[in-house]
C-alpha cells in the first residue's frame, strides 16, 4: 500500500459487473441504449417477487482479471433486512461476497449489515470502516433542535465478521479494487453539509465534512477508472481528484453512486459540479441514492450519452 503522495499498485481488471441492489428508486420499465447497462427484467431469469426501493444504497461489485473473481459489497442499505430480501428476489447469492465495504457512517448505507453479515454466513468476514463511523451522530433541524441518527453496530452485532479500520488508501481483492480512504477537501464549493452534527465531549458539535467517507476505485484495462461513491459528502469532484492522485490515471470511464446535491443548500452546488464533470468526461455516470432529481437532470442535459437512470436491479458490465 502507498501513501497519498505516491501511486498505488492497483491492478488492471478485465472487466468489472456491477448489480444496484438497493437505491432510491427502481424503474421496472427502464429502457437503455447502452450495452453495458442491462435492466433488471433483462437479466433476472425468474423471479416470484419484484425487488423494492428505499432511501438506502448497496452495490454488489464482481471484479475479474483472466479466470480470478472477487466479490465485494458496498454499503447494506438504510432498513435491516432490505438488502438480504432483495438480493434473494434478484437470485444473488450473498454466500460470494468475501469483503464489505462501508462507504460512511450513516444509516442509510449500515443498517442492513448484521443481517448481510448473517446471510453471507462466513468466519471472520472482513468489513472495512473507519473509526469516525462510531461518532454518535445527528442533523439540525431548523428550530435549532438535533434529530439523533441510529448509533453503527459495534462488532459484537456482527460477529463472526471483522472489523477493518481504513483510514488511509487501501487496496482490496488482491490489488484490484482501491478504497481511496479519507479524501481531501480542495474544491472551493464542495464544502460538507452545515446542518451536520457530532456528539464530542458531552456537546454537539458540528460534523460538516465526515472524513469517514471513502469511495471504490477499479481500474479497467484499456477504459480507465470506475468510481463508486456512497454519498460523496466529500463532493464528487474531490474524489476524483483523489482517485486520480492516488492511481496516476487521468481517464475516468465510469462514476457511479450518491453524489448528494439533493436539499436547498447543497442544490446550489449543481451547476458547478456538472460543469466539473464536464471536464472529466465519464463514458458513463449514473448518478444515484442521495443525487437529487433536479442534479440528475441537469447532468443529463450536459450528458446525455454518458447518463444512465439508476434504478435497483441495474446489472452494468463495464
Amino acid at each position: 500500500m502507498g501513501g497519498r503522495n505516491s501511486p498505488l499498485r492497483l491492478r488492471e481488471a478485465d472487466r468489472v459487473e456491477i448489480i444496484s441492489i438497493m437505491d432510491n428508486s427502481i424503474d421496472l420499465l427502464l429502457s437503455s441504449q447502452r450495452e453495458e447497462v442491462k435492466p433488471l427484467r433483462d437479466w433476472v431469469k425468474k423471479e416470484n417477487r419484484h425487488p423494492i426501493a428505499e432511501h438506502g444504497f448497496s452495490m454488489l461489485i464482481r471484479v475479474y482479471d483472466g479466470d480470478e473473481s472477487h466479490n465485494i459489497l458496498f454499503d447494506t442499505g438504510i432498513s435491516p433486512r432490505g438488502v438480504v430480501m432483495n438480493a434473494r428476489r434478484m437470485g444473488v447469492n450473498l454466500s460470494d461476497i468475501e469483503c464489505i465495504v462501508l462507504s460512511h457512517g450513516h444509516y442509510d448505507h449500515f443498517t442492513g449489515l448484521p443481517a448481510v453479515v448473517k446471510a453471507i454466513k462466513k468466519s471472520e468476514l472482513p468489513i472495512m470502516i473507519h473509526k469516525d463511523m462510531f461518532k454518535k451522530r445527528g442533523v439540525e433541524r431548523a428550530n435549532g433542535t438535533i434529530r439523533e441518527y441510529p448509533m453503527f453496530p459495534l462488532e459484537d452485532a456482527v460477529r463472526p465478521a471483522k472489523y477493518i479500520d481504513t483510514k488511509e488508501p487501501h487496496l482490496i481483492a488482491k490489488g484490484l479494487v482501491l478504497i481511496t480512504g479519507e479524501i481531501p477537501r480542495v474544491t472551493p464549493f464542495e464544502l460538507g453539509y452545515p446542518q451536520h452534527k457530532a456528539f464530542v465531549n458531552g456537546k454537539w458539535e458540528p460534523d460538516p465534512w465526515l472524513w469517514d467517507e471513502r469511495a471504490l476505485v477499479i481500474n479497467v484495462r484499456r477504459k480507465g477508472l470506475i468510481i463508486l461513491s456512497g454519498c460523496s459528502h466529500a463532493g464528487i469532484i474531490n474524489t476524483v481528484l483523489h482517485s486520480q492522485r492516488l492511481t496516476s490515471i487521468e481517464n475516468i470511464y465510469a462514476i457511479l453512486g450518491g453524489l448528494h446535491l439533493s436539499g436547498k443548500n447543497l442544490e446550489e452546488r449543481i451547476t458547478q459540479t456538472v460543469e466539473e464533470l464536464k471536464k472529466i468526461r465519464p463514458r458513463i455516470i449514473v448518478p444515484s441514492h442521495c443525487t437529487g432529481w433536479r442534479a440528475c437532470y441537469a447532468i443529463y442535459e450536459a450528458m446525455p450519452d454518458a447518463f444512465v437512470w439508476s434504478s435497483v436491479g441495474n446489472f452494468y458490465i463495464l
